[in-house]
């Protein structure tokens, strides 16, 4: 093969990777968004590290969805994920790094919240067995902001800046 021809090839594969690895980052947003663990886990190799701010790090993939199945998986927490702004960089032929901003939307129907919170991730990925997976992930917020909504239907702010509510319910001051 020339080396034009050779060019072309690394070319396209670098497209191809680039799409697969925002592909990997879209499936888990929507597995989380539609209550999907076991679609959330196959985003992750074993022993990734997740380390989302409010939250334990966690050193392996099967912890953290224990942990998403028991407070995002119930009836009355209606997520959305809005991933924007990616820059992915091929590290290798098989490693790669990812930014990513995040508009995250939450409406708690039990405790009639509403949660709206800017982020952004740091993500490292690896093939595996030809598959863009997960590796690492951090997750560092960039605002914040949370309502109340009383019986009547209105709303009062009781968050705002860079709070942010806490993995148990109680809220944080950064």
């Amino acid at each position: 093969m020339s080396a034009d021809l050779n060019d072309l090839a690394r070319r396209v594969q670098a497209i191809e990777d680039v799409a697969a690895i925002t592909e990997t980052k879209v499936r888990y947003l929507r597995a989380c968004d539609r209550k999907q663990p076991d679609e959330v886990r196959k985003c992750f190799v074993d022993d990734a590290v997740i380390d989302f701010e409010g939250f334990p790090v966690f050193d392996n993939a099967d912890d953290f969805v224990a942990l998403y199945a028991q407070f995002g998986c119930v009836p009355n927490v209606l997520d959305m994920h809005h991933m924007q702004n990616p820059v992915i960089t091929l590290t290798g032929p098989d490693t790669a790094t990812g930014l990513f901003d995040l508009f995250f939307f939450q409406i708690d129907t039990k405790a009639r919240t509403l949660i709206q919170l800017a982020s952004s991730y740091e993500d490292s990925f690896v093939k595996r067995d030809g598959r863009w997976l997960l590796s690492a992930s951090k997750s560092r917020r960039l605002s914040f902001l949370m309502d109340e909504v009383s019986a009547d239907g209105l709303r009062k702010v009781v968050g705002l800046g860079q709070q942010t509510q806490a993995a148990f319910g109680q809220a944080v001051e950064a």
